[in-house]
């Protein structure tokens, strides 16, 4: 065995001997579901709710996901806020999208929301179907509304937390560098093509002019359409900013097709 083939097979065992380890160290179970039941219709927008149980060595995030012969259904989960090490509650829930769509397993997986920090700790099998009628009203049991409170205070918590920290000297420089970098990608959008069309001849600069075409046609739409609506483009900027990268990459494309052509080669 080769020392590459070494190193590679090293390295597998270490990522997949985290993710197993992470499992181990994670246990989850189901104690309640709202609505109840092993065969369920979900009213319109009504959500899958999932009383969860943890046992962790180590803070963690847990999601439930629905599925549907073996595939992930359509459907939206809900997100995961860190739960401390230790044993406690945690609340679950899916919606499914539209009607027709069905689940028949819930994958609880728990981590730290990285490939190999991620693992499925436990599954539980239920039938699901969405349904057309709105939801009926009852009694929601108190543990999705307790459970569900404490899931925005801990977000809230963290929100302040984040607000209350004092950014950094490298936080700021990076910042100021991706912004200028933005600026200068949607610079070049305009001024790539203009040179394009101010030095190249024949074919190429027919070429360059379609970048130019449509970072005009982008900016014309955005002055027609504001003029009609103001708040029809609120976020111009990443239009223009998109547009301008599309246009970049064409020059840059062109530009490297001159080279392997010539500069003298027209079409």
């Amino acid at each position: 065995m080769t020392r590459l083939a070494m190193i590679c097979l090293f390295a597998w065992f270490i990522l997949f001997g985290a993710a197993a380890s992470a499992s181990a160290a994670t246990t989850v179970q189901v104690v309640g579901t709202e609505p109840a039941g092993e065969n369920i219709t979900l009213g319109r927008n009504q959500n899958f709710y999932l009383r969860l149980q943890y046992q962790s060595d180590q803070p963690v995030h847990i999601w439930a996901r629905p599925y549907y012969q073996g595939e992930p259904a359509d459907a939206g989960n809900n997100p995961s806020r860190v739960y401390p090490a230790g044993s406690g509650e945690a609340l679950g829930w899916f919606f499914l999208f539209k009607p027709g769509d069905r689940v028949d397993e819930v994958r609880i997986t728990a981590g730290d929301g990285s490939l190999a920090g991620t693992s499925v700790v436990a599954t539980y099998p239920v039938q699901i179907i969405g349904g057309d009628a709105p939801a009926v009203s009852q009694n929601t049991p108190d543990w999705v509304s307790r459970l569900g409170a404490q899931d925005k205070a801990a977000r809230q918590a963290a929100y302040a937390q984040q607000m209350n920290t004092p950014v950094s000297a490298g936080d700021v420089g990076l910042f100021n560098g991706f912004m200028l970098t933005m600026l200068a990608i949607g610079m070049a959008g305009f001024a790539a093509p203009a040179w394009g069309l101010w030095r190249w001849q024949g074919g190429w600069r027919m070429a360059a002019a379609v970048p130019a075409i449509i970072m005009g046609f982008v900016v014309l739409r955005i002055i027609v359409d504001t003029q009609r609506d103001p708040t029809s483009h609120n976020l111009w900027p990443f239009e223009i900013l998109m547009a301008g990268a599309l246009s970049a990459a064409i020059m840059g494309g062109l530009k490297l097709a001159r080279k392997y052509f010539g500069e003298d080669a027209s079409s």
